[in-house]
């Protein structure tokens, strides 16, 4: 699959909110500061699609990306950064249960580790989460470009057993700023759609 198309269709806080359905969504969920926005600006071509922050937790709201008029990415709010207030945190759980609970066009949901370290206990929650929703799908790991090619299959090896993903589940290692992994990635969600 090539991403020839993007663009935000709809920013929500709340499900009235949401684009009309009847089109597949692929949701990417990740802690703050994972570098979700550099993988989506990856992954689109765009570079400015997605907003990066240099302080993570910038993204507060369900942003709805239309992709090549067929589908949708949905960038849900990152997770896990302590200087948000507690009170903006547990509204965004709320509201990525609202979305990852009820929203019958999602099909699966994108989840980024960074590949440097071993998955958060925020990462196993998360991850238990999906799985309890049948939306565990694809793992990728970030920051691909911060390890040795040596380094790489233990990491992977470590994310899998920490978050004990099942053996069919895969684990994409990819990076941003040396623009690698993309279209491995690009074909895992394929199957999806």
């Amino acid at each position: 699959m090539k991403i020839n198309q993007s663009e935000l269709e709809r920013v929500a806080v709340r499900p009235d909110q949401y684009p009309e359905g009847g089109m597949k969504e692929i949701a990417f969920v990740g802690r703050s500061n994972v570098g979700k926005s550099s993988l989506l600006n990856l992954l689109t071509g765009r570079k400015k699609l997605a907003r990066v922050s240099g302080s993570p937790g910038k993204t507060r709201t369900i942003n709805f990306y239309l992709v090549n008029g067929a589908f949708r990415i949905v960038d849900l709010p990152g997770y896990g950064y302590a200087k948000v207030s507690k009170s903006i945190s547990e509204s965004w759980g709320k509201m990525m249960e609202q979305y990852l609970s009820g929203r019958e066009e999602l099909v699966t949901v994108v989840q980024l580790v960074d590949i440097r370290h071993a998955p958060s206990a925020q990462d196993r929650t998360m991850h238990e989460y999906l799985c309890h929703y049948g939306l565990d799908g694809i793992v990728v790991a970030t920051k691909a470009d911060k390890i040795s090619r040596n380094q790489m299959q233990k990491q992977i090896r470590m994310i899998r057993e920490t978050l004990q993903l099942a053996p069919e589940t895969p684990v994409v290692p990819v990076s941003a700023l040396k623009r690698t992994g993309a279209d491995v990635l690009l074909e895992e969600m394929e199957q999806f759609l």
